[in-house]
């Protein structure tokens, strides 16, 4: 077996169960899901009919690459979305579908850490953080070397505490903007400066960008590592590679459906490792994604069901507990004046609501765990029970006062 799974760490939601395993919680009370963050909102429905419009798709093998007319689509959205001119990525060259941001962010790793080296290489990753990171840089056969963000730095991860012994030995980095879980996003400068490192030092740069759709400003959406890699002058994206996808952005997590895009020379060697890895995307899927990427009224639509939640179950709860609105993702990143599994454990005991422990979501790193007295809140629920949602936790905090 590969000895990295003798690393790996249960899954967030497996320890989740343990955690509440034979604990009774109120039968008059129904329960209330606010710990994953899988999209609830309805699939719009012409996503629905393209994909079954194309059903007789099926009887033939996807190839790789996918269809050009998915690639172009996929790069029109990038030149509109993040403001870079729409013959500066090449849907040939520069765009490669996946079947859902979780298995590219993994496999990503698999095919770019380079074992043969002196040192062990490092992949860094911020701290809390996708767990798929840390899985991918383990098996790959890499050190994960973790950055915490903690409220001080606005949770985002400062690249100036990095080693300069650690950036050398660096082969990848994931970064995560806007954040989970704590809906922070990064800034061009910062991104500036992880791309000077990146030249520095010759690693990548997997920017995880799958919440970037869902911000609260509607006129100032996150900005984007291409945007931020085209405007310093770096136009062939070197080193620097995005990860998008329809789950959150269309309600679609069930369609597996996003991209990668970025560095060229990056790209050809990812297409290479994915004919062999065999994640080609289903034609009918495909057909559904063009007309995804291609519309932005239901994205809208999408942001403003966010905004009425947040706005309805910040309100409730805003007397009881320091909470405030992130700037993008669909997460409220709680403090608890306790341990989060405590915090979570006695939520679900007395108001049938569950949520995430913020340690499930971190490792103690340098002394701390940034995730220890925090929970995560997955506003994905309809907005009734995202307000009945409140009221109990307000209810549950006041009986701790």
């Amino acid at each position: 077996m590969n000895p990295g799974l003798k690393l790996c760490h249960p899954y967030p939601f497996e320890k989740l169960a343990q955690l509440k395993h034979g604990i009774t919680a109120p039968q008059g009370k129904p329960h209330i899901a606010l710990s994953i963050g899988e999209p609830a909102h309805a699939t719009p429905a012409f996503i629905q009919d393209a994909l079954f419009g194309h059903i007789k798709g099926l009887g033939s093998y996807p190839t790789t690459k996918g269809i050009l007319s998915l690639r172009r689509a996929i790069a029109e959205w990038l030149g509109f979305r993040f403001k870079i001119p729409s013959t500066a990525i090449d849907p040939e060259t520069q765009v490669l579908p996946v079947s859902g941001t979780r298995e590219a962010l993994f496999s990503i790793a698999q095919c770019v850490v380079d074992t043969s080296q002196a040192n062990k290489p490092v992949v860094i990753m911020p701290n809390p953080f996708y767990q798929i990171y840390e899985g991918a840089a383990l098996l790959a056969g890499a050190e994960p070397y973790f950055l915490n963000t903690l409220e001080a730095s606005g949770y985002l991860p400062d690249f100036d505490a990095v080693p300069k012994e650690i950036w050398q030995r660096c082969q990848l980095i994931y970064i995560c903007s806007p954040g989970n879980p704590s809906g922070a996003v990064m800034p061009q400068a910062s991104q500036e400066k992880l791309i000077h490192l990146a030249e520095k030092y010759d690693f990548i740069i997997a920017s995880d960008e799958c919440y970037s759709e869902l911000y609260n400003d509607e006129d100032n959406p996150p900005i984007g590592l291409l945007q931020t890699a085209y405007a310093i002058g770096n136009t062939t994206y070197k080193r620097c590679l995005v990860f998008h996808s329809l789950s959150k952005r269309s309600n679609a997590p069930g369609l597996r459906s996003g991209f990668v895009a970025g560095d060229a020379d990056i790209l050809r060697s990812y297409f290479q490792y994915r004919t062999y890895q065999g994640c080609a995307m289903p034609l009918p899927t495909q057909q559904a994604s063009i007309l995804a990427w291609q519309d932005e009224a239901h994205v809208t639509e999408n942001r403003q069901l966010y905004r009425d939640k947040f706005t309805a179950f910040i309100d409730i709860l805003s007397d009881v507990c320091d909470i405030n609105k992130p700037a993008a993702s669909f997460y409220v990143w709680l403090k608890t004046a306790f341990s989060g599994e405590e915090f979570t454990q006695k939520l679900f005991a007395q108001e049938n609501i569950t949520v995430l422990p913020g340690s499930y979501l971190s490792r103690k790193f340098a002394g701390i765990n940034p995730g220890q007295n925090h929970v995560r809140i997955a506003l994905v629920a309809p907005l009734a029970e995202c307000i009945e949602g409140a009221h109990r936790i307000k209810n549950f905090i006041n009986t701790l006062n």
